[in-house]
């Protein structure tokens, strides 16, 4: 059974789509919903979603079956403060958890068998870190371990988990790969739709 807790992030303005990302349709879905479903079949009953802006029209528009919402009052300063609110929340509960898998919900098209390898290496490294390869950079998706939690909750500015990522020098990463393309502006959703249909 996989004891982790994956924490969505979507909690941002969405200021250079000039709309509600999370509300985009991509194919007969929302954008974050897609996002959602993926993570719904890792551990069905154990995702949360951090929201901020737009939060009221975000949870009209999107089931919340089997989700576990947390508003971030904090939103207008930066993706940390998303991180921050979502652990502690997942910290309070009466669930202990090994680690936990921090999503970006503007990632549609990771693919389940890329996460499930990620929780994996998490079982086989369970005090490590195991995070995603960029071409310059390690970043998110990642697991971090509960001995990560308490770093975690202390971010701040707008790095998101980076920093720890960065600074982390014993930092797993899969030989798989997935697509990390992330839905920032309307160019990269032509471009995502573009591509799915080729």
């Amino acid at each position: 059974m996989v004891n982790i807790a994956i924490l969505v992030l979507a909690g941002g303005q969405s200021s250079r789509m000039k709309s509600p990302k999370q509300l985009v349709k991509i194919g007969n879905n929302f954008l974050l919903e897609t996002v959602l479903n993926k993570a719904k079949t890792i551990n069905r009953n154990h995702v949360y979603c951090v929201l901020g802006a737009n939060a009221c029209l975000i949870r009209r528009e999107i089931s919340s079956a089997n989700i576990h919402f947390i508003y971030n009052a904090n939103y207008q300063d930066g993706l940390s403060t998303s991180i921050v609110c979502g652990v502690n929340h997942i910290k309070s509960t009466p669930k202990k958890y090994s680690g936990i898998l921090i999503l970006l919900g503007d990632q549609p098209a990771l693919e389940k068998k890329y996460l499930f390898h990620l929780i994996d290496l998490h079982s086989k490294n369970p005090s490590k870190i195991i995070a995603s390869n960029y071409p310059n950079k390690k970043g998110v998706p990642a697991i971090f371990p509960e001995n990560y939690f308490n770093q975690l909750s202390l971010l701040k500015n707008d790095f998101g988990a980076k920093e720890i990522i960065q600074n982390n020098k014993d930092v797993i990463t899969p030989l798989i790969t997935t697509n990390l393309i992330d839905i920032d502006t309307p160019k990269d959703l032509h471009t995502f739709k573009n591509s799915i249909l080729n």
